[in-house]
């Protein structure tokens, strides 16, 4: 019998039914009087110099309020908070320019600002503005960017915005010492986030001068960003949060705060920004393209001796989080496997594409396109199952990061997970056509949750008894609709024994909410959970000592159930938490509780040769798959999906398979759809007629297995499943295709002309 009362259980989420309903308020559906209308004047170019800005016409039409340029920005360079300068190295020159100085890196870089009393009149404005812009060459291929005489997209002497390494052993010796070699170069592209809701928010200055922005962001901490982008003290600057229609990393970055404020500013009056689909397409950042050459060794019972890798990622126009997405791509290099020997190299390289920052995996999904293929292709040469082969060769618990080192003393799920999620995938189906080959694949992986543990993370909560048994949650937590809010509450229901429907929860608003940081990195969970679970605890203890007395029992033996504080060994004894409450009042004991939770700290790592620990813990699983290929058409369908994962305790068990199963489908499209295509940087999918997406249609269902083996660092030994949910299923779906019709897709995304292609290979 479970320990737990709510915790555990799927319990529908606070904003279930607003959701449903359609009466949630999102960031766009907010006005006020007097309001302004913000746009964003783009580059047409991807590459070229700013002459001049001719802004006349633009500011004398009736109804415009501002027309700004970057010499209306007070700090229009931002700069890092980290000493970013230090740890990424030569060539970088700050996460991003407000608005483009003198020369634009990539198409759809802003360039103006207008705020106007009508969007019409904002749209006339902008067609007024005369930039005199100077064609430059650019460079779109990131190896052509690497090059000593490659077009520099910046201002200084290098493209080479990061380099990471890892190390051990030594790779020239297990590749002699290797029966089997597989040496290949594999491509991912830029895959679009697609969330439903597009960048948007209202700002305003409020009564006492502070400017307020109610924004759709996965960091309210920006509000730090935009008071320095304006000269203004910080608690001059006002986020307030909403439930987010989606982020996926694509809502990480500045978007509209900066331009909101910058406007809201000069005119003094409320502005409302919302960006349309095709400025969504073009204008925020990408998943990081990657090129990837590796070569590794096995010997002929199918154990790994040598890896070697060079990753080589896409950063487009700025550096923003391109470096850190590198970092995360270096340690996830080798996998979850066990290599005596792995030399791991990793650039990332500005280019005048579309820029690159977080996407859902944060830099795991690529790597794991190579390592997961190679695995299949030695299991192949060899003759040895592809469960096996990752058998033999899986980290276990006490085990090491062959890229780094770093130990796993908390639970490693495999290679159960594989086994698991290989048998729940069943006898493959029989095909009825004989055009249509069925196959099977599997694919086994890790990712960190947690940021990386030399950030000196924390999150911080607050927890409020009231005299009616009531409780109140202030936490700074944004919420992306993955239900992380409503995790909070179940938390302190089983805690303080009060109700779900009695706990009401302020988030994500800088005046109002201690900071929880940033909703990414899969993090959440185990900051905020063990924030919250902290403050609870802590009201927890106060009420049970005073009950104690009451009861005259030991507080050990006491409980908090359905708002009753119980004797455990004879539940006939108890008295009311209310009762409780205004006992402690009574002696003027406080009944809140704002707790923070620090993350463990590392030193910052030799980045040219990583060693140690990089993240606080990883989530371990396995995904497979089945697809029926038309070898006709060379059209692939994915008629299977198993995801097996362990999350160490789910606080919602469907919060946990919602996930998962939105993951899957998530990197399903990464696989078999999305490809977010540029010519010289020009974006040539700037809608979803053009950018496709997975439609019910293509997804097929996803069983989920849920492994709870305690053994994870968040609250009740939980571990996060947000990112590791969607980090393996493209390799899965290119091994199934290797199964069914033996072409190896070594590029994403796959398309009838590759399956194509690679039979008529084949049959030379």
């Amino acid at each position: 019998m479970s320990k737990f009362k709510i915790v555990g259980k799927p319990i529908p989420r606070f904003d279930a039914r607003a959701k449903v309903t359609g009466s949630l308020k999102y960031a766009d559906d907010f006005t006020m009087p007097g309001m302004l209308y913000g746009k964003v004047l783009r580059s047409k170019y991807a590459a070229a110099n700013i002459n001049s800005i001719d802004t006349t016409e633009a500011k004398q039409l009736k109804g415009v309020h501002a027309v700004l340029t970057a010499k209306d920005v007070p700090h229009n360079e931002t700069v890092t908070r980290f000493g970013q300068s230090t740890v990424i190295g030569k060539g970088f020159e700050g996460l991003y320019r407000v608005l483009a100085d003198k020369k634009v890196r990539f198409m759809g870089e802003a360039v103006a600002l207008v705020a106007a009393e009508t969007e019409e009149i904002a749209e006339q404005a902008l067609d007024l503005i005369k930039v005199d812009y100077e064609p430059l060459p650019g460079v779109f291929d990131p190896e052509e960017a690497m090059k000593p005489d490659a077009y520099q997209v910046g201002e200084g002497d290098t493209n080479i915005i990061g380099e990471f390494g890892c190390r051990q052993g030594d790779t020239e010796k297990g590749f002699a010492e290797s029966d089997v070699i597989i040496e290949d170069t594999y491509t991912v592209t830029f895959q679009d986030h697609a969330f439903m809701e597009p960048e948007s928010g209202v700002g305003w200055i409020d009564d006492y001068g502070v400017l307020t922005l109610r924004v759709s962001s996965q960091v309210i901490e920006h509000f730090r960003d935009v008071a320095d982008v304006l000269g203004l003290p910080h608690n001059k600057v006002r986020y307030i949060g909403t439930i987010m229609g989606g982020g996926f990393g694509g809502k990480e970055d500045i978007t509209v705060e900066s331009f909101l404020a910058l406007l809201v500013w000069h005119t003094k009056k409320p502005v409302r920004l919302v960006y349309n689909r095709d400025e969504t397409f073009m204008c925020h950042s990408k998943r990081h393209p990657f090129v990837m050459h590796y070569k590794v060794g096995a010997k002929k019972d199918g154990k790994l001796t040598a890896l070697n890798a060079h990753l080589i990622g896409d950063s487009g126009g700025y550096p923003y989080l391109s470096a850190w997405v590198t970092l995360y791509a270096t340690v996830n290099a080798a996998g979850p496997y066990v290599i005596p020997n792995v030399n791991v190299k990793a650039h990332v390289v500005l280019t005048n594409n579309t820029f690159t920052s977080a996407n859902r995996g944060f830099g795991a999904p690529q790597p794991n396109v190579a390592y997961e293929s190679i695995m299949d292709e030695i299991a192949h040469k060899l003759n040895i199952d592809p469960l096996e082969i990752r058998r033999l060769n899986c980290i276990t618990t006490g085990g090491a990061l062959s890229t780094t080192g770093q130990v796993f003393n908390t639970h490693v799920a495999l290679p159960e997970a594989g086994e698991k999620a290989w048998e729940a995938l069943g006898e493959p189906d029989e095909s009825k056509e004989e055009n249509i080959k069925i196959g099977q694949g599997l694919a086994i992986g890790l990712m960190s949750y947690g940021r990386m543990t030399f950030l000196h993370d924390t999150s911080r909560c607050y927890v409020k008894l009231e005299s009616d048994g009531s409780a109140l949650i202030r936490s700074g937590i944004p919420d992306l609709g993955a239900g992380q809010i409503s995790s909070l509450c179940q938390i302190v229901s089983e805690e303080l024994g009060v109700p779900m429907s009695r706990i009401k929860i302020y988030h994500s608003d800088t005046a109002l909410t201690p900071l929880a940081g940033t909703t990414t990195a899969t993090r959440q969970c185990y900051m905020s959970g063990n924030a919250t679970l902290k403050a609870a605890r802590e009201v927890r203890g106060r009420i049970l000592k005073k009950a104690a007395e009451m009861l005259i029992v030991n507080q050990n033996n006491l409980d908090i159930v359905d708002e009753n504080v119980v004797v455990t060994y004879d539940t006939a004894q108890s008295i009311p938490l209310v009762k409780v409450i205004k006992a402690c009042e009574a002696e003027g004991m406080e009944l809140f509780c704002e707790a923070q939770f620090n993350a463990p700290f590392t030193s910052v790592p030799d980045l040219s040769n990583m060693r140690g620990t990089t993240h606080p813990d990883f989530t371990f699983g396995a995904q497979a798959a089945e697809v029926a290929v038309d070898i006709e058409t060379g059209k692939v369908k994915v008629t299977k999906i198993v995801t097996c994962y362990d999350i160490g305790k789910a606080i919602n068990v469907a919060a946990v398979e919602g996930q998962m199963e939105g993951g899957s489908i998530y990197g399903m499209g990464y696989a078999m759809f999305e490809n977010y295509e540029l010519e010289k940087g020009a974006p040539k999918t700037l809608s979803f007629a053009e950018y496709r997406i997975p439609t019910t249609l293509d997804a097929p269902e996803v069983k989920t297995i849920v492994l709870e083996s305690g053994g994870g660092l968040g609250p009740y030994g939980a571990k996060g499943i947000g990112e590791p949910a969607c980090s393996i299923i493209a390799p899965a779906i290119l091994n199934a295709i290797y199964n069914a019709v033996g072409v190896r897709i070594k590029s994403l995304p796959v398309t009838p002309e590759k399956i194509l292609q690679g039979l008529k290979e084949r049959a030379l």
